[in-house]
C-alpha cells in the first residue's frame, strides 16, 4: 500500500507540474524564446492569490480568474512592447533579455511583498480512498491543474487562435504569407504562458508556501518536464509532468526527498542523450 500511496502522490504532484510547465513550453516552443521570466511569473500570481484572500477576503478559488486574466494582460504587453522588439534575434538574445525582465520582477516582488512564506490555509481536511490518504487541498489543486491544462488543449485543437499558434509555431513564415498576423500570435502566446503561470501559482498558493526563493526551482522544473514530454505542446507537458512528478515520489521515497530533484535532473540529461525530442515530441520540432 505504501506503494500505491507514493505513486498516487506522484501523480497528484505530476499534475500540478504540468500546470506549472505548459505555458513555458508554449513559448519556448512558438517563440523560441526560453522564458527565464516564467518561474517569477508563478510566484508573483501565488501572491496575488495570497493578499487577495487576506487582505480583501477574497477566496482563491474566485481570485484565481481574475489573477489569470491578469497575468495574461501582463504576458500579452510584455511580448508585445518589450521582446517582440528582440524575437528574431538569437535565443541567447531573448534569453538574456527575459532573464533581466525575471530579476525587475523578483525584486520588486523581494521587496514590496518580502520573501517570507505564505501560504492560503484553507484546513479542507484529507480524502482516505481504501488507505490512500490525500489531502483535499492537493487533490483540488490537481483538479485544477488539468482543468486548465484540458482547456488549454482543446483552445490549441478546436479555436482559430489555436490553430494559429500551431501554425506560426510549424512554419512562422508561411503562417505570415497566409495572413496570420505573427506578431500578434507570439503576444498571444506568451500571454497564454503567463496566464498559465499566473494560475499555477494561485493553485500553489493553496497547497505550498509562496516565496521568491521558489522561483528558480519552478524554473528549474519547467525545463526538465519540457525535455522529457516534448517541446511545444499541451499533451507533452502533461506527460511529462506526470512522469517527473511520479519519479521524484518514488525518489523521495527510496534515496531521500532531498535527492529526488536531483534524479529529476538526471533524468532530463539521459533523455538528452537518448531522445532528445522527448517523449511525446515529433523531430524537427525540438
Amino acid at each position: 500500500m505504501d506503494y500505491l500511496q507514493t505513486l498516487v502522490n506522484g501523480i497528484v504532484l505530476g499534475a500540478l507540474y504540468a500546470c506549472l510547465a505548459v505555458g513555458f513550453s508554449l513559448v519556448w516552443g512558438v517563440l523560441n524564446v526560453i522564458n527565464m521570466l516564467h518561474g517569477s511569473l508563478i510566484i508573483f500570481g501565488g501572491y496575488l492569490t495570497f493578499f487577495a484572500w487576506h487582505s480583501y477576503g477574497i477566496h482563491p478559488l474566485f481570485a484565481l480568474p481574475a489573477v489569470a486574466l491578469l497575468m495574461y494582460a501582463v504576458g500579452y504587453l510584455t511580448q508585445l512592447l518589450v521582446i517582440n522588439r528582440v524575437v528574431s534575434q538569437p535565443v541567447l538574445t531573448t534569453l538574456t533579455l527575459t532573464f533581466g525582465l525575471d530579476l525587475i520582477l523578483y525584486n520588486f516582488m523581494t521587496v514590496y511583498y518580502t520573501a517570507t512564506p505564505r501560504r492560503v490555509t484553507l484546513d479542507l481536511g484529507v480524502v482516505d480512498l481504501g488507505g490512500v490518504v490525500i489531502p483535499f487541498d492537493r487533490l483540488l489543486g490537481m483538479a485544477l491543474a488539468l482543468i486548465l491544462t484540458g482547456i488549454l488543449y482543446l483552445m490549441m485543437k478546436r479555436s482559430k487562435i489555436g490553430r494559429a499558434i500551431v501554425a506560426v509555431r510549424m512554419d512562422s513564415a508561411a503562417a505570415a504569407l497566409m495572413g496570420i498576423k505573427v506578431n500578434r500570435i507570439y503576444a498571444v502566446t506568451f500571454g497564454i504562458g503567463a496566464l498559465m503561470a499566473g494560475a499555477t501559482g494561485a493553485i500553489f498558493a493553496m497547497i505550498y508556501p509562496v516565496t521568491t526563493n521558489l522561483s528558480g526551482a519552478y524554473l528549474g522544473k519547467a525545463f526538465v518536464v519540457c525535455v522529457v514530454g516534448g517541446l511545444g505542446s499541451v499533451q507533452g507537458a502533461l506527460v511529462g509532468g506526470i512522469v517527473l512528478g511520479i519519479i521524484e515520489s518514488f525518489a523521495g521515497q527510496f534515496v531521500g526527498p532531498q535527492h529526488a530533484l536531483t534524479v529529476g535532473f538526471l533524468l532530463m540529461l539521459l533523455l538528452l542523450v537518448v531522445k532528445p525530442t522527448g517523449l511525446t515530441g515529433i523531430k524537427g520540432y525540438e
